[in-house]
């Protein structure tokens, strides 16, 4: 299931054991705190993290009474297999009393989490790096639960300062909830410090106006931008060309709010509808395409190939444009 499905769930009875796995650590992080939260689970949960592993101890855990006649939170993160005899008694053990519950993070390849899903049945979420409607939604909601005054727009420039990081931003919310008071763009201006002195949007906009971008390129990599994290927001992108160009041609003209489900700048507005109109709808399928498989290359890849691969990728893109 995907995560409108998951909020649906919470709504009632929470999944006894539940896998977690996809593009976005902050949501994955957002719903392993909520089931600490509200099973009140933190005194008495078991994590076992990559290295840690350890079937036996875990199988232990989960079999026995809470001692203090609470809750048995199991959480496993790995980024290698659980071999699935070992899996299927952990999410039985899980369903074997009301006091116990398993959530398992994988943090592998989406083949491999594949072949693990039928052990959960349909209790498992795939996520994907949320588009900035849904991260506005995300963001004003935890504004919502600290009671801090701001509204969508001023949401929206702080995403643009932080570069897109759901994470700084939620963090960020958390101290400018100390103020107290209505927080607008001048109070992020003043107070937030940008972490996208070279932003992944410029890079795009270079790149898909058919400019040179290696060195562009270069001090990304240099500022610390993630190679799949990158790959990831250039879909996001393409995505962005197509659905442009699919209103304009339908409708003759261009309407970020309705495109997109929240309003650009006129001038980001006018700059994306010119550039979907120049880019033919065959170059972004065959784009898209060439970024899953440079996607899954660089997973498969040693980090010492991950550089020299993203190059080839962009260099790839240019060609295709």
């Amino acid at each position: 299931m995907y995560r409108r499905e998951l909020e649906s769930r919470l709504r009632g009875d929470m999944p006894k054991a539940l896998m977690l796995f996809g593009d976005d650590e902050y949501l994955i992080d957002y719903y392993i705190k909520y089931y600490i939260d509200n099973l009140n689970a933190r005194d008495e949960l078991l994590s076992l993290y990559f290295d840690d592993w350890d079937f036996d101890r875990a199988k232990g855990y989960i079999s026995q009474a809470s001692l203090f006649g609470g809750i048995n939170l199991l959480i496993v993160k790995r980024d290698k297999k659980i071999p699935k005899k070992e899996l299927d008694i952990l999410i039985e053990l899980s369903h074997k009393s009301p006091d116990n519950y398993f959530l398992f993070i994988f943090d592998g390849l989406a083949r491999d989490a594949k072949s693990m899903q039928s052990s959960f049945k349909k209790d498992w979420v795939r996520f994907f790096e949320p588009n900035m409607r849904e991260a506005i939604e995300l963001l004003s909601k935890k504004a919502r639960e600290i009671r801090l005054d701001i509204d969508s727009y001023a949401l929206q420039h702080l995403m643009v300062v932080l570069n897109n990081n759901l994470a700084l931003c939620d963090n960020e919310l958390d101290k400018l909830a100390i103020l107290g008071m209505k927080i607008t763009n001048k109070e992020i201006d003043r107070l937030v410090y940008s972490t996208a002195p070279l932003s992944t949007e410029d890079f795009f906009i270079e790149l898909f106006s058919k400019r040179p971008i290696v060195d562009m390129l270069h001090n990304l990599l240099e500022l610390g931008e993630d190679e799949l994290a990158l790959l990831r927001s250039t879909q996001r992108f393409i995505t962005e060309m197509f659905l442009f160009s699919a209103y304009i041609k339908l409708n003759g003209r261009a309407d970020s709010l309705a495109i997109l489900g929240y309003k650009l700048p006129k001038q980001i507005e006018t700059q994306k509808a010119n550039m979907a109109l120049t880019i033919k709808p065959s170059s972004l399928l065959t784009i898209s395409q060439h970024l899953l498989e440079s996607e899954l290359e660089i997973k498969s890849s040693s980090s010492t190939n991950k550089e020299t691969l993203i190059y080839g990728t962009f260099i790839k893109i240019a060609t295709l444009l």
